[in-house]
C-alpha cells in the first residue's frame, strides 16, 4: 500500500482513482510539533440517538480467498440503529483504537498526532426509533479503505430511522480489528485484482445477509458472544433492505443485487460496474451517483453499458464540483490532514473536488436517504427533478 499509490480504474470497476483510504494519498511530511489535528463528524441530522454494535463472524464453508492458510474467511461488521434513552454508555469510536494506531503509524504519523474523535452512536445501547421493525441498508466502502469511512452517511440514515450494515472486506479493506486488539491488513500492500475483488466481497455481502437473518429468527450471528442490545432481533426487517457503496462498494452493490435477490435496491456513490451484472442489467431500483472527472459515466463504457441494461427504476445523479472522495469522511478529513501528508492544494483538490464541505454533507445526508426513503418506505419527492436546494446536483433518467 504505496503511501502515494492511486488505484486507478480497472476494466471500468472504479470511476475515479482509489486511494487507500482517506489519509493516504499522498506521502507524509515531516510532522511539526504541533497540537494534534482533531476529527469529529458533526452531529447527524435526525431526531434518534444512537447505538452500535460490531460483530466478529467467520464463514467456516470457504477459506479465506487473500490468504489461503486462515481456513475460513473472517470478517468485521457494525450495525448501526436508533437508539432509545438508559444508561450512559461509551461512545463508538470512528475506527477502532488498535486499528487507528496501526494505520497512522503505517502513514509515518507518530502516536496523538492525529486524533480521530468517536461516533455519535453508544455501544450496545438499546434498540429505540419508530414503531416496527426497520429498513436494513448494507454499506461496502471502496477498495483499501475501511467500514469507518461511511460513518457519516450510516449515522445519519440511523438517525432517521434505519438500521445499517456496515461490511469490512477483510484483507481488501486498509485496516480491521478483531476482538482482541488483532489487526489484519492486506499482506500484499493492497489489492490490485478488482475482478477477484468483486467475487470476493459479493460472496462476502450474501454471508453477511444470512448472518443477518440469523439474528432475525433469535440466533447469534458472531463468533464471539457479543452481547446483543436490547431489541436487535426484532428491530430487522428483512423484507425491506437496501445497500449503498462507494468506489468499488458501489461496483460491489450492483454485484451482489445480481446474485442476492434479498437486496430490492441499491446505490452506488461515484463507483462503477463490472462483470456479469454489467450485460444483465437489473430490475430493481438502482441509483448511480458520478461526478463529472475522469472515470464516471462520460467516459467509462462498462459503467454506461450497465446503465444501459437497467430495467427498473434508475436515476443517475452527478454532482458538479465534486470528485472521487466528496462521499464519504474523507471530504471532511481530508483537508484537515492534507498539510500533514504534503498534500498540495491541487492534490486536494483532486481527492474531494472544489464543492464546499457543507455542500458535500448536505448531499450526503439528503440523497442516499431520499433514495431509500422512495424504494423502501414509499415516501420522498426529491428524487423527482432537480431541486432548487441543491443547484450542483443534475438528474439523468
Amino acid at each position: 500500500m504505496n503511501r502515494r499509490t492511486l488505484l486507478t480504474s480497472c476494466a471500468g470497476l472504479v470511476t475515479a482513482a482509489a486511494i487507500p483510504g482517506p489519509l493516504a494519498s499522498a506521502a507524509v511530511a515531516r510532522t511539526r510539533r504541533e497540537e494534534p489535528v482533531r476529527f469529529q463528524l458533526p452531529a447527524p441530522s435526525g431526531p434518534y440517538p444512537l447505538g452500535a454494535v460490531s460483530f466478529h463472524l467467520a464463514d467456516t464453508t470457504r477459506p479465506d480467498p487473500w490468504v489461503p492458510s486462515r481456513p475460513c474467511r473472517e470478517l468485521m461488521i457494525s450495525m448501526w440503529y436508533p437508539a432509545r434513552s438508559g444508561p450512559v454508555r461509551p461512545a463508538v469510536p470512528w475506527m477502532p483504537p488498535a486499528a487507528a494506531d496501526r494505520y497512522l503509524s503505517f502513514l509515518g504519523l507518530p502516536p496523538g498526532r492525529v486524533r480521530l474523535g468517536c461516533a455519535h452512536a453508544h455501544e450496545g445501547a438499546p434498540v429505540g426509533g419508530p414503531p416496527g421493525p426497520l429498513p436494513v441498508v448494507l454499506y461496502s466502502p471502496g477498495a483499501n479503505a475501511s467500514r469507518s469511512f461511511g460513518t457519516g452517511i450510516v449515522e445519519d440514515l440511523a438517525s432517521h430511522g434505519y438500521l445499517v450494515v456496515t461490511v469490512d472486506h477483510t484483507y481488501d479493506a486498509a485496516v480491521v480489528e478483531f476482538p482482541g486488539g488483532r489487526v489484519e491488513m492486506n499482506p500484499a500492500g493492497g489489492i490490485s485484482d478488482y475482478a477477484k475483488a468483486l467475487l470476493v466481497r459479493s460472496a462476502d455481502i450474501r454471508f453477511v445477509l444470512d448472518r443477518v437473518a440469523v439474528l432475525r429468527s433469535g440466533g447469534h450471528p458472531g463468533v464471539c458472544r457479543t452481547p446483543l442490545p436490547t431489541g436487535l432481533p426484532g428491530a430487522l426487517d428483512l423484507r425491506r433492505v437496501g445497500m449503498l457503496g462507494h468506489s468499488l462498494g458501489g461496483a460491489t452493490t450492483a454485484a451482489s443485487m445480481l446474485t442476492d435477490g434479498r437486496i430490492t435496491a441499491g446505490a452506488s456513490l461515484d463507483g462503477g460496474a463490472a462483470g456479469p451484472v454489467v450485460d444483465a442489467g437489473l430490475d430493481r431500483p438502482f441509483l448511480v451517483v458520478d461526478t463529472p472527472g475522469k472515470g464516471g459515466m462520460e467516459n467509462n463504457p462498462a459503467l454506461r453499458a450497465f446503465w444501459s441494461h437497467l430495467r427498473g427504476w434508475r436515476l443517475c445523479l452527478t454532482v458538479q464540483g465534486a470528485a472521487h472522495q466528496t462521499f464519504g469522511d474523507d471530504a471532511l478529513i481530508l483537508p484537515l490532514i492534507a498539510p500533514l501528508l504534503g498534500m498540495s492544494p491541487h492534490d486536494l483538490e483532486g481527492e474531494v473536488g472544489t464543492i464546499p464541505r457543507h455542500r458535500a454533507q448536505a448531499f450526503q445526508r439528503a440523497y442516499p436517504r431520499a433514495f431509500f426513503d422512495l424504494h423502501l418506505r414509499d415516501r420522498g419527492r426529491l428524487l423527482d427533478g432537480p431541486s432548487p436546494d441543491f443547484p450542483e446536483v443534475a438528474y439523468t433518467r
